[in-house]
Parts: structure tokens; sequence; C-alpha cells
């Protein structure tokens, strides 16, 4: 049986490199001479937040991860980009904020100004369908760093900034026994869990192969850019003020809801299910279901948690933007643990 661990990534390691770079990094936050700044949150969170009079500027990095190899062995380059906005701009709608700049990092093994310009296609669409200015940017040539045989060897990464006012943060504090999960359809991996992915079905199927699951090949269900959800949960923020949490399901899969607040559960009881990609990926590495809904978004990409009494109002601002959505759970009493049950088995998840 696969496990994300097997194919190289160790969650609980990560877990534990990232809480030993938080004890760093809290410490450079007295550094802030200028006291008209101050430090919300530093680490921890969907971002990073510095307040400044009555703004809150929200700053987050993420980057495509290992879907970069998938790409250069289909040989295209024009989506990625859309996954390099997607990861960073969908984390700070988490808070709240308004993704307004975007910065981004490209290295290369050797100059590639035909590769540049796909990636670059991309990121141009998916700062457009975000309305973030791409702002600057890094590209660097780094031929003994990346010593691939891939001649198409690469990097690429992105970083954000938004904005909000601080009575329209959404922390995660206001979530309480009774609420509801919404959750947003996904686009099939999205960004994550591509290590794991390409382990089980690389040395059975070949991308170009179709499989009665998909309606695509394996190469272009693979390739399917990251979902942006910036239009529909900035309308939502705008017009209902019953919002307590938004999650972005990446990395962690759905043990990430514990970081909202850890004074409650999360019990996902109604979680889509259908034959697709993540149903090959399980078979093809007989991973069980703990493991895939720790490391897979399973057909969710984005959560809502709201006051029951507004699910109609958030399903008619995501049926405006087309986005097929779900109840997909409730939170009931306890402290941050997140259940889901399936095929009348519950199991927790844990972050």
């Amino acid at each position: 049986m696969w496990s994300y661990s097997r194919a190289g990534v160790d969650i609980g390691k990560i877990r534990r490199i990232q809480h030993d770079i938080g004890k760093l990094v809290s410490t450079t936050h007295s550094n802030i001479e200028n006291k008209n700044w101050s430090i919300w949150t530093g680490f921890g969170h969907y971002a990073g937040l510095l307040e400044f009079q009555s703004k809150v500027f929200a700053l987050h990095t993420d980057g495509v991860g290992t879907k970069i190899i998938i790409a250069q062995l289909m040989k295209k380059f024009d989506t990625l980009g859309i996954d390099c906005v997607a990861m960073n701009v969908n984390d700070v709608i988490c808070l709240g904020a308004v993704p307004i700049g975007f910065l981004d990092y490209i290295a290369l093994k050797k100059p590639d100004s035909c590769l540049v310009r796909e990636l670059m296609k991309g990121l141009v669409k998916g700062a457009k369908e975000s309305h973030v200015a791409i702002v600057g940017g890094e590209t660097a040539v780094l031929p003994d760093l990346l010593n691939e045989k891939e001649e198409n060897t690469f990097d690429l990464v992105g970083s954000v900034f938004g904005v909000t006012d601080k009575k329209s943060l959404v922390m995660g504090n206001k979530i309480s026994h009774g609420d509801i999960i919404i959750g947003l359809e996904s686009n099939g991996l999205h960004s994550n869990g591509y290590s794991l992915a390409r382990k089980v079905l690389l040395p059975k199927y070949k991308l170009k192969n179709s499989h009665k699951f998909l309606e695509r090949s394996i190469g272009e269900e693979l390739l399917k850019p990251t979902r942006i959800y910036v239009k529909p949960i900035l309308e939502i923020l705008k017009k209902l003020d019953s919002i307590h949490g938004l999650a972005h399901i990446t990395g962690g899969s759905f043990a990430k809801l514990s970081r909202l607040n850890n004074k409650i559960n999360y019990y996902l009881n109604n979680l889509p299910q259908q034959e697709n990609i993540f149903s090959l990926i399980q078979q093809a590495g007989k991973i069980s279901h703990r493991e895939m809904y720790s490391t897979f978004n399973m057909g969710i990409g984005f959560c809502i948690i709201v006051s029951k009494t507004d699910l109609d109002n958030v399903g008619k601002i995501l049926e405006k933007y087309k986005v097929k959505y779900h109840q997909i759970g409730h939170i009931t009493k306890g402290n941050g643990a997140v259940s889901v049950e399936r095929d009348g088995r519950k199991f927790v998840l844990t972050d």
C-alpha cells in the first residue's frame, strides 16, 4: 500500500521542520522599527499579516511543486503559471484579503525564451482571472544547481500581497458549533500530491493513455490547472457578514481545517464520491481512505464555514460563477479534530 511518506513526502517531518522555522522567524517580528506597523500573524495561517493604520496586508509565497515533472513529460507549460497564481491568491483570500500584486520567480537550467514565454502565458492568464497585477519578479539561470538530464529543468514560485481592513478579516475565531461546511468543487488534483500520484500512476500507465474514470488522457487530467476561487469568494465576503471560516484545500488536505480554529471539531460526512482521477490513484496505489483524505483534495478545492441560515445565500453567488458546491459537513464541539466518514467508517485526520 502506497502512502505520501513512502513517496518521499513525510508530512509529520515537514510539520516538525515548520515548527522549528516558526520559532526562528518569530524572533524577527520585533525587527520593524517603524511603530506604525505591527504584525498580526507571521506563521502558521494561510498568510502573514501586517497591520498599517486601518489596513491589514497579507503576504504569501507558494509554488507549483512536482506538477512541473508532468509538464516536462507532456512538453506543455502554458498552464503552470495559472497553478502558481492560484496557489497564492486562493490562500490570501482565506483571510478575507483582496489580492493586489504578484511576483514570480523562475529558475532555469539554461536561458530558454520559448519556455519562459509559455510559463508567462499561464501567469498572465491566472493574474487576469484573479484581478491581480504582476508587478515584478526574478528569472535566474542556475545550470549547476538544476543539473537534471531534462533540458527544460526549471522551478516556478510566486508571491502575492493582498489587503483588507481589520473588521473584514476572517481568522476562524468565529466558527462555532452548528455551523456548516460548504465544499467548492476542485478541478482535479490542483497542485498537491503529485509525488504520490506520479509514483503510483507512471509505472502502470502512459500519460497518453485514457481510462474509464477519465474524460481525457491521464496526462491531460494531471495538467488541469488549479481552480481560482477569488471572484466568488470576494463577492461572498462583500455581501455576507456571516462567513466564519475559509480554507484552501492544498497540502495536508482537510487536516488543515484545524488551523482555523482548534476549539471545535470538523465533521465531514458528506464528501462527494465519484469515479475520477482520485479513484484511479487510490486503486493503482492501494491507498487507504485516511491517506487519500490526508493528501489530496478529493474533489473539494475550497471550503466555506458559515451559519446554516446562509447556505442559500452562499449558494446563489456560487451558482452565479458556475461553481459547483456541496454541504460536506458541519461543526461540533471539540478540540480541533477533523473527522471524515466514508462508506460507513469514520476516521480522524491529523495536521
